[in-house]
């Protein structure tokens, strides 16, 4: 291996593991522009070995580790001032056809990310720097090369159709440089440049190719955009081969190389742009005799153009109808007057005069017909259609005038009837000797219609630039006041779902992860689609971050995204949780923040919607404030719900106001409510749980039992209701006399939720034997507990059970 090229694989190969591993921004810094001397600039036209060999050795590949790097963390280690130099200088002085590719690529295969996001402007860059144009002559100039024809291949593919690229992975956040109407204009604009330094080398006397800049519009035509294209490049190609062989030599070289399954879109571009036969013929030559489909197309198919008179004929037939316009709407009608008045304005004065009668006989029963309309609009129509057909077949005061208000609909149906003239593009010969001039007016036109954000700018930098010569003052210059102003924060909040995941579990700065903790919860319901393609990660990042930052609320922060993640993409997330629960090398910290997290999740889904999470009407679980944890711990509200449905339950003989019906609306809960309920009840005794729930950990088993208890309490009148009811009722019989207060507090809040929540008549039908024994066993402990607060509990739930007293005899003594 020669020594230069070791010395560049030596740097590339450092260079790469640096930026990969260091987040030392000095070093990054250095690294970056140690390799950016390998890059070609414009004053590079003999590049030196090295940089010959970065080029079409690693510089692909280096792209690529810089698009991996593009993260939230990293992008902070750089300079605001010198991004562009340390970065988007690698896309946009390397060769285009590869930084096209490697930004492409990273775009539809990234998630919508920061990465995507720094990938999507330095490739709106690339475009508005007409780097499009340099890619294009790139390929041109290496149209033989053996190797290329699979990347031409490609970069057409992609080039051609990079608007749907960019919409279907970008969708409402896509750019408008990227919109269809944009982006043709724009390309047409970058061929024009190719074929202009085409002309140059061949005026040089060098040779070049033409094949590719002919795929590409033969491949755009027949993608449906012709027009967007041709209307660039037609007007151009106009102006430029008035006086010139070599610019009608390329012209019909362009043509000529267009691939015949294409050929027909671009030659009926270039009949329906041109102006007039003698235009056209300039533009395409001789194409009739070298290229079959293209003298099929003009020479039998185009034919049909000549049947204009035949055409004509069967719309006044049409048009001349009474029984057609009774039954035709407005719009079809307005439809048939603007063809014929089209086709008028195209037909020469001999063919007039030749079938003058037959028009005329046409002309006389459609205005007829139309006159004895109800409708005035229809009167209206008729009135212009004859003044256009009058004013062709007539000459003179025998032309018909009538008297009606003129609207914009009408005006713009008689303007039809001027005949085509030149086109603005197309000069008269007399200023051939100003067409330079012209060329240079005309591609300063072209660019400021193509680029109206850059033309805006240097409107405001020029008024800017007034501004400032008129207050160039320093005495009138009035100083700000400081004193309100505040640190501005050196990190960002990510804007992306996918960022926040790797910013919690990479990142080592404390003020990033704050930011990224405070902003998760609102970036994951603002983001529903990006949520649910990371749910069970982001779960799985929440669940195991550590707050080894002493971050304020953290707590609270934590459990509003995993709680939040859950109601977004319930059924993934809620089967990791309850997985989770009972897996090993789980702290009991984790295992509670877990039940927490199902509990207010349930809570949430069973609201109509998140602002109506706290009523009146229904009882919520709030979050409990204190100076040490932003947590919830619903063993402490459970009291209140139930105090609640009780007095909602309660039937009082007092006539108070009448207030409206709440509305129904579906409860969310209802069809997921066994994913948060069943898997909990069902593995507390299997052999592979850590820890013996009865035996040890009475805390856990409490909390496992109230939480439960809620999502029972919020399941009301689900069609699961029953089944999880018996299931709880089942699981609490085992522990109703557990040692610990707790746990029978635990007991007496299911048994009230189980009540509230199943409909009585259910409830009678299904388990009557069980209400008989919970009757007795609440009786038992509202004498004879020791806990005050279980006495109180059990005579609650007594008291629910008398509000169907009558429908169980069995109860009654």
């Amino acid at each position: 291996m020669e020594p230069e090229i070791l010395e560049v694989h030596c740097l590339i190969k450092q260079a790469i593991s640096t930026l990969s591993s260091s987040r030392d921004r000095a070093e990054i810094i250095h690294t970056l522009q140690s390799v950016k001397q390998n890059l070609r600039g414009p004053e590079t036209a003999n590049p030196s070995p090295q940089k010959k060999e970065f080029l079409k050795t690693y510089y692909s590949h280096f792209l690529q580790v810089l698009t991996n790097n593009l993260s939230v963390d990293w992008l902070q280690l750089l300079p605001v001032n010198q991004e562009k130099e340390l970065l988007d200088d690698f896309f946009l002085n390397g060769p285009p056809h590869e930084a096209f590719l490697v930004l492409l690529d990273t775009i539809t295969a990234t998630r919508p990310s920061l990465r995507q996001e720094r990938c999507v402007a330095i490739l709106e860059q690339f475009l508005q720097e007409d780097r499009m144009a340099q890619l294009i002559e790139e390929i041109c100039l290496e149209y033989t090369s053996p190797h290329m024809s699979s990347l031409q291949e490609t970069l057409l593919n992609k080039i051609s159709a990079l608007p749907d690229h960019m919409a279907n992975k970008l969708e409402k956040d896509n750019r408008a440089i990227f919109y269809p109407e944009n982006y043709y204009p724009l390309l047409g604009q970058e061929m024009v440049l190719v074929l202009e330094r085409i002309y140059e080398q061949l005026k040089g006397g060098m040779d070049s190719s033409l094949f590719f800049v002919s795929q590409l519009l033969g491949k755009v035509c027949m993608q449906g955009h012709t027009d967007a294209v041709l209307h660039v490049l037609v007007p151009r190609l106009t102006i430029l081969t008035q006086s010139d062989c070599i610019w009608q030599r390329i012209s019909w070289r362009l043509v000529e190389n267009v691939p015949e399954r294409w050929m027909e879109n671009v030659v009926s571009g270039f009949v329906r742009l041109s102006a007039g036969p003698n235009v056209l013929s300039r533009l395409l030559g001789n194409i009739v005799l070298k290229n079959k489909k293209a003298n099929f197309v003009l020479t039998h198919k185009f034919l049909l153009l000549q049947y204009q008179l035949k055409v004509l004929k069967k719309l006044l037939e049409t048009w001349s109808n009474s029984s057609a316009l009774r039954h035709t709407p407005i719009e079809q009608q307005l439809y048939i007057s603007k063809a014929i008045v089209i086709i008028l304005a195209e037909l020469s004065d001999s063919e007039i005069q030749e079938h003058k009668r037959e028009l005329l006989s046409g002309m006389m029963a459609g205005v007829e017909c139309h006159l004895d309309s109800n409708i005035a609009r229809v009167r209206q129509l008729g009135m212009a259609v004859a003044e256009c057909l009058s004013a062709r077949v007539n000459s003179g005061d025998h032309r018909l005038k009538f008297e009606y208000a003129e609207d914009d609909e009408l005006r713009e149906l008689k303007s039809l009837s001027n005949p085509r003239h030149l086109s603005s593009w197309e000069a008269p010969p007399q200023q051939h000797k100003d067409e330079s001039s012209q060329l240079e007016s005309g591609q300063s036109l072209a660019e400021t219609s193509l680029n109206p954000v850059e033309s805006r700018q240097n409107s405001q930098e020029v008024q800017d630039s007034e501004s400032a010569s008129e207050l160039d003052s320093d005495d009138e210059l009035i100083p700000y006041d400081l004193s309100i102003d505040t640190e501005l924060q050196r990190n960002r909040a990510p804007v992306y779902i996918s960022d926040s995941v790797e910013v919690l579990m990479t990142s080592a700065d404390p003020e990033q992860i704050e930011i990224t903790l405070k902003a998760v919860e609102n970036l994951i319901r603002k983001n529903p689609t990006a949520s649910r393609e990371i749910s069970v990660q982001l779960t799985k990042v929440l669940l195991h971050l550590e707050d080894k930052f002493n971050i304020s609320g953290f707590t609270g922060l934590r459990q509003g995204g995993l709680v939040a993640i859950t109601v977004t993409d319930t059924i993934p997330v809620t089967q990791y949780l309850t997985t989770e629960f009972y897996a090993v090398n789980y702290s009991l910290t984790q295992r509670l923040d877990i039940l927490d997290v199902l509990a207010l999740a349930a809570q949430e889904l069973s609201q109509p919607d998140s602002s109506q999470r706290a009523t009146n009407e229904s009882p919520s679980i709030q979050l409990l404030k204190s100076e040490t944890s932003g947590a919830y711990n619903p063993s402490q509200q459970w009291k209140k719900i139930i105090e609640k449905r009780i007095e909602n339950k309660t039937r009082r003989f007092t006539r108070g106001a009448s207030r409206p019906e709440p509305e129904a609306v579906p409860n969310r809960l209802s069809p997921v409510a066994g994913y948060f309920f069943f898997p909990l009840i069902r593995n507390y005794d299997r052999p592979q749980t850590p820890f013996d729930f009865l035996a040890e950990e009475s805390l856990i088993m409490g909390r496992l039992i109230h939480t439960l208890a809620i999502i029972m309490y919020f399941s009301v009148n689900a069609l699961v209701a029953i089944h999880m009811g018996k299931a709880l009722l089942d699981f609490i019989w085992a522990v109703r006399y557990h040692t610990d207060a707790y746990v029978r507090q635990g007991t007496l809040f299911a048994v009230s939720s189980v009540l509230l929540s199943v409909p009585n008549n259910i409830l009678l039908t299904e388990v009557p034997d069980e209400l008989l024994e919970i009757r007795c066993w609440l009786a038992d402990v509202a004498e004879n507990d020791a806990d005050e607060g279980c006495r109180r509990s059990a005579l609650q739930s007594l008291l629910l059970m008398e509000n169907f007293k009558k429908k169980l005899g069995v109860f009654t003594e």
